[in-house]
């Protein structure tokens, strides 16, 4: 029954077969191994895990701890884990967080721990968490944790966590475990090459030299059009930077996400792309795994990756779970990338295409979150209580701690903020904002 509870909490009618399998497989006194691509829904398979151990009578101690290797993931996997029937204490721990509030929140230590390798072993070291009772221990994205170097963090932090039930998830075959890890008796489950898991991929190459390549990217963007949602991936911040330049002298509406923006631009980045605000989102290999951005129509690779694990988990943002995608690949005549071995169909770019038109949504923010107890509901009804605001003008909305961003149409923002500005939603008095 609890599972079922979950299901519905999350707006989800039933599992998926991989998450059937985890879930069935299950076994206390067996370690799981659990392979499957990104997009296939890791993050609920090994919760479904964690809510089967969660016990009662924990003494007021950490049951379960999640290590994610970057704190987009750490956030998203606890929303997933605050839909959990029961309401079970949920906190993350990430570096740009507020120390004060983190402190705060650990002061009564909650039953499930999400967090970032570093900030964990901060607050080990400051003896705000202890994990000597912990029951469950879950290694999310395990190889990217350690293609960013957390190996020593995470032996640091497995160290101090006694004998629990491990469980490892990755998006890649995995060449070997280090031996900071004892696995007992490891049921692996892998649905790396299972049908309907493995991303449904057309692939195109476009071929420039490298003075023209840039031209050739924005000839691309506008030949794809307005419709398709787009990530352009870079191997540097400075590209990203470089061709955010080059749109924005055009007008082009798109956005920025790497590890030089502050944790608030990253995280408003990806809540834009997601509700429609912004069509073209240009990255680093920060966005490569484990975010919440579905629906992507086309990945460009701008700049190839080194390695083909990460070429791997760039296509993966597209084509999920049964859907379909298309990658193209923007190489120089003399480029030679020992993966690429298949022939791929050229893209035939003409001389002229008309720059994209603006996306229909944008996003406004409002000063009242989840502190003022302000619904989805509570929002589309002060809304639409606006002279000229209808249904259709409202899009997805996103309630924070403090704020709440609301997907609009275009049309509609001036009547929005001029008419909505300084009223009271569940007597909390409300500022919009552009985004």
């Amino acid at each position: 029954m609890g599972e079922q509870q979950y299901l519905a909490n999350l707006g989800i009618t039933a599992l998926n077969e991989m998450q059937q399998t985890v879930s069935s497989s299950y076994n206390a006194a067996n370690d799981m191994l659990l392979l499957s691509p990104t997009g296939s829904g890791k993050t609920l398979a090994f919760s479904l895990i964690i809510q089967k151990r969660l016990q009662d009578d924990a003494n007021g101690k950490i049951q379960a701890l999640i290590i994610a290797p970057t704190r987009e993931l750490a956030l998203q996997i606890e929303q997933v884990l605050r839909k959990m029937p029961n309401h079970p204490k949920v906190t993350c721990l990430y570096g740009g967080n507020d120390l004060r509030t983190e402190k705060n929140k650990l002061k009564e230590a909650p039953q499930i721990l999400v967090g970032t390798p570093g900030r964990i072993i901060y607050h080990l070291e400051r003896h705000t968490i202890d994990l000597t009772q912990l029951n469950t221990l879950v290694l999310d994205e395990f190889d990217k944790s350690l293609e960013l170097g957390f190996h020593e963090q995470m032996e640091q932090i497995v160290s101090e966590t006694g004998s629990p039930f491990q469980m490892l998830t990755s998006a890649t075959e995995l060449e070997e475990i280090p031996p900071f890890l004892t696995l007992n008796n490891v049921e692996t489950i892998n649905y790396l090459h299972e049908k309907g898991y493995a991303p449904d991929l057309t692939f195109r190459t476009v071929t420039a030299s490298p003075q023209n390549k840039l031209k050739a990217l924005l000839k691309l963007i506008c030949k794809l059009g307005s419709e398709q949602k787009t990530l352009i991936f870079c191997n540097h911040r400075e590209a990203v930077d470089h061709i955010s330049e080059l749109l924005a002298d055009r007008d082009v509406i798109h956005d920025v996400f790497h590890g030089g923006l502050e944790q608030s631009d990253r995280e408003l980045a990806l809540l834009k792309f997601r509700n429609g605000s912004t069509h073209i989102l240009l990255t680093t290999d920060l966005a490569a795994r484990g975010l919440d951005i579905p629906e992507v129509d086309a990945i460009i690779h701008y700049q190839l990756p080194y390695k083909q694990d990460a070429f791997v988990h760039r296509n993966g943002r597209t084509a999920r779970m049964q859907a379909k995608g298309t990658v193209y690949l923007l190489l120089k005549p003399d480029d030679d990338f020992p993966y690429l071995t298949d022939a791929m169909e050229e893209e035939i770019l003409e001389d002229e295409y008309p720059l994209p038109s603006n996306s229909k949504m944008t996003t406004l923010m409002f000063t009242a979150g989840k502190r003022d107890k302000v619904s989805k509901g509570d929002i589309v009804g002060y809304l639409l209580n606006l002279p000229g605001i209808a249904k259709d003008d409202v899009g997805m909305i996103e309630i924070k701690e403090k704020n709440a961003f609301v997907a609009v149409t275009r049309s509609s923002v001036t009547t929005i903020l001029q008419k909505g500005n300084n009223g009271k939603i569940k007597g909390t008095k409300v500022r919009i904002l552009r985004s």
